[in-house]
């Protein structure tokens, strides 16, 4: 009976001390976070689009590099298809003059020939040819050394620039890749907000850029009106032309553009070529003050130089302004204005 007792008595304890035993608290649900404000929706949209657009002229600039680089590995292989067609034809032709060699090898030597000829002046002459033919085989196998080297250094020199532009495919392949994670990032802020909201932070958008522009007005930093050159008409002409048509990253139209393609291809047409990206046309074009601008200049915006409009007069740009937008006709400071550059006028200094 002890036995047992103790037994039970160690039951009774064990479950008294399951009873005693606080349960784990049940997880709590977390606090939803307090909702942004328009303000704060306004400014994340625009860090957003800013990324964006930022990536966007990354990758547009690792694609003109690769479509360089293409071109350069084209011209490489031509001539290194010449290179072997040519050292083709020096052995070829090494190996004639040494046939001509081991036929000849039972022959006395032309020395040995002068001094037991009959006729030393005969024999002289049979030197000068003798002479001319020793001269073409040492071309003949200079030709082929030069072949060879040539050969070899065109074969290192395309090995390098496929590797280069086995190189530059993966970058833009990363690049491509950040661009679209930027755009799922700005879909996914659009999607969570609602009608309210999207026409509220619209309007909070249009008032700050009222403000901005009025702010240029005041300094009088905006430009007088000016008359555009024949190339910036040409220019303002095309790009006006395509207002309605779609932004689309890494696009130059037909049917769509982003910011610097719509810039880079309005020039194109105008039959002035310009730099495919916005930092570039920023960095090679002749930069202009605001006040001195005319239709058909560019302006450049962001420090990073990430975003760029054509400069249409009486204060307005055309742009292809982001992502989900049209091309369209703005204030020109619908964004921080960087600077403006005039494509038609040669720079009379480095680009800074």
């Amino acid at each position: 009976m002890s036995g047992m007792f103790r037994r039970l008595a160690c039951t009774v304890t064990v479950a008294t001390q399951a009873v005693l035993v606080p349960a784990p608290a049940a997880a709590q649900p977390a606090a939803p976070a307090p909702p942004r404000s328009v303000s704060q929706l306004l400014t994340d949209l625009q860090q957003l689009y800013r990324q964006t657009e930022q990536a966007t002229e990354t990758y547009n600039a690792t694609a003109e590099q690769l479509t360089k680089q293409r071109a350069e590995v084209s011209r490489l292989d031509g001539e290194l298809a010449r290179a072997r067609l040519d050292l083709q034809d020096s052995r070829a032709d090494a190996g004639r003059l040494a046939r001509q060699q081991y036929q000849n090898t039972g022959d006395l030597g032309p020395f040995a020939r002068l001094l037991l000829a009959p006729d030393p002046e005969q024999a002289l002459d049979e030197g000068h040819v003798l002479g001319r033919l020793a001269r073409e085989r040492a071309r003949e196998v200079s030709r082929l050394a030069g072949a060879e080297k040539r050969h070899d250094a065109l074969a290192r020199a395309a090995r390098t620039a496929l590797d280069t532009q086995l190189t530059l495919a993966d970058r833009q392949r990363a690049q491509r890749d950040a661009v679209r994670a930027k755009l799922a990032d700005v879909e996914r802020l659009l999607a969570g907000l609602t009608p309210q909201q999207l026409a509220a932070v619209t309007t909070l958008e249009q008032r700050d850029v009222t403000r901005a522009q009025q702010k240029l007005t005041t300094a009088g930093a905006l430009p007088t009106a000016r008359a555009a050159s024949p190339a910036g008409q040409r220019a303002v002409r095309y790009a006006m032309a395509q207002l309605g048509k779609p932004y689309a990253w890494g696009t130059q139209g037909p049917g769509s553009y982003d910011c610097s393609g719509l810039t880079s291809q309005a020039w194109q047409h105008a039959g002035t070529p310009i730099p495919r990206t916005s930092q570039e046309q920023w960095k090679r074009l002749t930069r202009v003050p605001l006040t001195g601008l005319r239709p058909g200049d560019l302006v450049v915006y962001f420090p990073e130089a990430t975003h760029v409009a054509l400069y249409v007069g009486d204060g307005k740009i055309v742009q292809a302004p982001r992502p989900g937008a049209h091309v369209t006709v703005s204030p020109l400071a619908s964004y921080p204005v960087l600077g403006a550059v005039r494509p038609d006028q040669a720079p009379a200094t480095e680009p800074r």
